[in-house]
């Protein structure tokens, strides 16, 4: 068996094994995993060093994941407006790098086939009872940008997408604000269906922590399929969900945490914002967005960095 191989098949055991201690009994695998397995680290130092057959393909880099810059939106934005291959689901005490980095076309056909398997999940069953839709996720999936609030609303289940209502109004305002569009992150919740209300005619209720950790692993392979590089999470519940730390979340805002391996910073949900108005809590929320910025390195503006401090 020449070396190559030889490192090929280590790998995959490794990763194998990886999956067994993190509780996944079955996994499917086609030319796309098989590909990404190969693209180890060991094995490009072992590849041999010369010109490609005839007739092959050159080798492509994964594309790396690029955010545009757009204008800074005016700080009026904080105010309420008017009215494919198979996916493992992930264990949250493994770091998301712990699985291979896919392409982007092998990312695309991971997340179809992942949300595919979502929008049939019966985990809960009284959520499947009362749910409209199962609210997945939308965005770029090579974004390093990742926001994850804890539940949908009535908006979100009637729609089928997250942060659509209020809220999400307030949501895309603010990653305006940072020069980005909604369609340049991507947009999750920790629970994928709406916690059923009985008895109630209006209004949501927090998800509990069984319902979250039931439904975890499809954010944790979302997570691994995405691989950001900073995730934003929105409020206490989601704090709760993905940090298993029900502390409050004004303690928690502002101080960078680590959800399996990834830089994770808790900050106020947009909800929050809407029901309390002072200029000191939108400036702390932007400044949470100023060091996620700082993170991924973008260019800040002396604009931006002026937001919310005076009226």
């Amino acid at each position: 068996m020449s070396a190559i191989y030889r490192e090929l098949l280590l790998a995959t055991i490794e990763h194998l094994e990886r999956l067994k201690a993190a509780g996944t009994r079955f996994v499917s695998l086609d030319e796309s995993i098989l590909a990404a397995l190969s693209r180890n680290p060991q094995l490009e130092r072992l590849a041999p060093v010369g010109p490609a057959p005839r007739g092959a393909s050159p080798s492509r880099p994964s594309d790396g994941a690029s955010v545009s810059r757009q204008t800074p939106a005016a700080p009026t934005l904080f105010a309420e407006s008017p009215a494919a291959p198979a996916v493992l689901e992930s264990d949250q005490s493994l770091p998301a790098s712990a699985s291979p980095a896919l392409s982007p076309e092998a990312k695309a056909a991971a997340m179809s086939e992942l949300r595919e398997r979502a929008l049939v999940c019966v985990k809960c069953p009284h959520l499947a009872r009362s749910r409209r839709n199962v609210v997945f996720g939308v965005g770029d999936i090579n974004s390093p940008l990742m926001f994850i609030g804890e539940a949908p609303g009535v908006d979100e289940d009637l729609q089928g997408e997250p942060f659509v209502g209020k809220a999400g109004q307030l949501l895309t305002r603010i990653i305006q604000t940072m020069g980005l569009s909604r369609d340049q992150v991507y947009i999750a919740n920790v629970l994928k269906c709406r916690p059923d209300t009985p008895g109630q005619t209006a209004g949501n209720r927090k998800p509990t922590t069984e319902e979250m950790n039931t439904c975890l692993p499809y954010l944790n392979a979302q997570i691994d399929i995405i691989r950001p590089e900073a995730i934003v999470a929105l409020g206490g519940t989601a704090v709760e969900g993905l940090l298993g730390k029900a502390v409050g979340i004004t303690k928690l805002r502002g101080h960078w945490q680590n959800f399996r391996g990834i830089p994770l910073m808790p900050t106020y949900h947009p909800s929050y914002l809407l029901r309390n108005q002072a200029l000191s809590v939108k400036r702390e929320v932007w400044d949470d967005m100023l060091q996620v910025m700082e993170r991924l390195g973008m260019s800040i503006s002396e604009k931006q960095r002026g937001f919310f401090l005076k009226a």
